[in-house]
């Protein structure tokens, strides 16, 4: 496994504050992504009192060569306590912004988007101030099922590209690019006061060029805020690292994106897709969608 540079060193985390995290998510029988995807900001977002919660899960139908979340067991039967306890959870760690997302359920037929809405719904009621962001699956192009999360008014939507187009056989073969662009073009068109939200990982063999004309075709289907990180293998049996991205080069696409008219771009070798996305509270107040504009 290829040595990483300095530049993708992450801080000790005080675990005391981690441990606390920890137990709220036990206490509840609560899953996260940062713990089922091995992510490097583990420590960073525990420390600070916040997590992205993985519902529906932890096994996933999908088999992503880059994703360390299990997909070797059987996915089980919704859990009817699951969005309770989650808001539980919100409410114990006194969350301003939650992003919860999920694994893939292509078993069930509407991808999973009721239970989405059921979390939507128990958040808000325990907690009205906590603004909600989804990370959502593409639901296998099942554009009812999309409406029906819209319908709840997440204030973020959130859905992500991953990597461009001509790696998409080898990174994402279950996924599909012009899918995804059409998940988020439609997004916009159902319910326009939500936020869109993208993400994209570099480093598996990309060019510049092509990162850019994924940029280029989010924005052509107006989607709002960018993430872009470093992919980093999570065990030696998933996709190697092509090459370790230089902070600069993430500066330039940050740069490039403000340019063509997204209104947040977060690119860093360490930002991943829900890194940092309290800030959007900010980007809320200054882009407010309460006309639907």
């Amino acid at each position: 496994m290829t040595v990483k540079p300095d530049w993708l060193r992450v801080k000790a985390p005080q675990w005391q504050r981690v441990g606390n995290v920890k137990e709220i998510l036990r206490d509840l029988s609560l899953n996260t992504v940062c713990e089922e995807a091995s992510c490097p900001n583990i420590g960073e977002c525990f420390n600070a009192g916040t997590a992205t919660f993985l519902i529906m899960g932890p096994a996933c139908t999908r088999a992503c060569p880059y994703c360390d979340i299990d997909f070797e067991k059987k996915p089980q039967a919704l859990d009817p306590t699951e969005p309770t306890r989650l808001a539980q959870a919100v409410s114990r760690m006194r969350l301003n912004h939650v992003v919860i997302t999920s694994v893939n359920r292509d078993d069930l037929e509407d991808g999973g988007a009721s239970q989405f809405v059921r979390c939507i719904e128990a958040v808000r009621l325990q907690s009205p101030q906590t603004t909600i962001e989804l990370l959502i699956p593409d639901l296998c192009g099942n554009w009812k099922a999309l409406e029906i999360i819209l319908q709840a008014q997440p204030e973020v939507l959130n859905h992500n590209t991953e990597t461009v187009p001509r790696l998409y056989r080898r990174v994402r073969p279950q996924g599909n690019y012009e899918r995804t662009i059409e998940l988020l073009k439609r997004s916009r068109e159902i319910e326009p006061r939500v936020y869109t939200k993208s993400g994209i990982m570099v480093g598996l063999g990309e060019t510049d060029t092509e990162i850019r004309q994924v940029m280029e075709d989010l924005r052509g289907v107006d989607c709002d805020i960018l993430t872009i990180g470093q992919y980093l293998q999570p065990t030696a049996k998933h996709l190697g690292v092509n090459e370790f991205i230089h902070p600069d080069r993430f500066a330039a696409w940050k740069a490039f994106g403000e340019e063509i008219g997204f209104l947040q771009v977060v690119s860093s070798p360490l930002t991943r897709s829900s890194y940092h996305a309290e800030q959007v509270r900010k980007l809320m107040e200054l882009y407010p969608r309460t006309n639907g504009s």
